[in-house]
């Protein structure tokens, strides 16, 4: 689906009249903004969420996550839900970082569909009705595409297109754009995520290991108007470390011993190999072993794979407990049908 409005223009498209939800004037439509120091853009930001959600005749609420800004926007955000209903204001006691004003975000929300976009202006709200409309279509994500993208080639693209192409080959979620903060989740299946670390990027990879329907559609994007970016190279590493443990979380996360087993396996196959090798030498050959370098190898190697066989136990009951102490089961039903088409979502 192409987006047909020009970013930042907010002449905004008419009412889409293919959001066939069951009742619209139910339907609660929260959209979370974490918010680090971007005083300028925020009060334009809010109004460009609240017209374009009311010309599509949305319930909707505005969750903004101040994350510890220093330049003013907490008193802003404090005088704007003093005088706005549709505004909550989230402050947290310093800067944790995106990952965790998510989470918050996320945590405080009712409305059944939660979308979330960046507070500096880059995304378009307008953009908002075609992720809905996408997200009807049977998907749990709709992620967003800025596909002509308005930032540094250097320091912002060129990472930008390596990290995608590394995180889709490793994770098998194919994305353009897992950068992008503008998009749409089916609230149950937030429900089911714990964002810690800085995993907010991965947010399409985490979905993908629930059993959800992703998709992504081209959005607007903007040149930065007011303050500088929080991000630079420097997270470059950061992104790579975060992704080893998406990888692990696919493969493994309900058997690590499988991981740690096998790992565990070789080392210990190839330090008794090696130990039959210099039993061979020493009783046979009459050879001295002593001072052979291949001889701490092979007591390295041994001790090594009973090390990970005890990891990976360890990580077994870790990870028992932690499903069964949350009731938290490992599967993800999406639809029961039963006779006389009686169905259950």
């Amino acid at each position: 689906m192409q987006s047909s409005t020009k970013a930042f223009q907010y002449s905004y498209r008419p009412k889409i009249d293919n959001l066939n939800w069951s009742n619209v004037s139910e339907l609660e439509l929260s959209v979370v903004v974490p918010i680090y120091n971007e005083v300028d853009s925020i009060p334009e930001l809010i109004r460009a969420i609240a017209t374009t959600l009311k010309q599509n005749q949305l319930n909707y609420e505005i969750i903004c996550i101040d994350d510890g800004s220093t330049d003013g926007s907490t008193e802003l955000l404090k005088q704007l839900a003093r005088i706005r209903n549709d505004l909550q204001a989230i402050i947290l006691r310093r800067n944790y970082g995106q990952t965790a004003s998510m989470a918050a975000g996320f945590k405080h929300a009712k409305g059944k569909v939660i979308v979330t976009l960046d507070g500096d202006l880059q995304n378009n709200p307008a953009d908002i009705p075609q992720l809905l409309a996408k997200l009807e279509e049977g998907y749990d994500l709709v992620s967003g595409w800025r596909k002509n993208r308005q930032d540094a080639a250097l320091t912002r693209l060129l990472p930008s297109k390596i990290a995608n192409w590394l995180i889709g080959r490793v994770t098998g979620v194919q994305l353009h754009d897992y950068g992008c903060s503008l998009k749409a989740y089916r609230a149950e299946l937030i429900a089911d995520m714990n964002l810690y670390g800085e995993l907010h990027r991965f947010l399409p990879a985490l979905a993908f290991i629930e059993g959800a329907k992703i998709a992504e559609i081209p959005v607007g994007h903007q040149a930065r108007r007011y303050g500088q970016s929080k991000y630079g190279l420097g997270r470059t590493l950061r992104v790579v470390m975060d992704l080893f443990t998406i990888a692990f979380m696919k493969t493994f996360l309900t058997r690590p011993m499988h991981v740690f087993g096998l790992l565990g396996f070789l080392s210990m196959s190839a330090g008794t190999l090696l130990g039959i090798y210099l039993t061979f030498v020493k009783l046979v050959l009459n050879l001295s072993i002593g001072d052979r370098p291949l001889l701490f190898l092979t007591v390295v190697l041994i001790l090594t794979g009973v090390q990970l066989f005890c990891f990976g136990l360890l990580a077994e009951l870790l990870m028992r407990t932690y499903h069964e102490s949350q009731s938290r089961p490992i599967y993800r039903v999406r639809k029961i049908y039963r006779k006389r088409s009686q169905q259950i979502e």
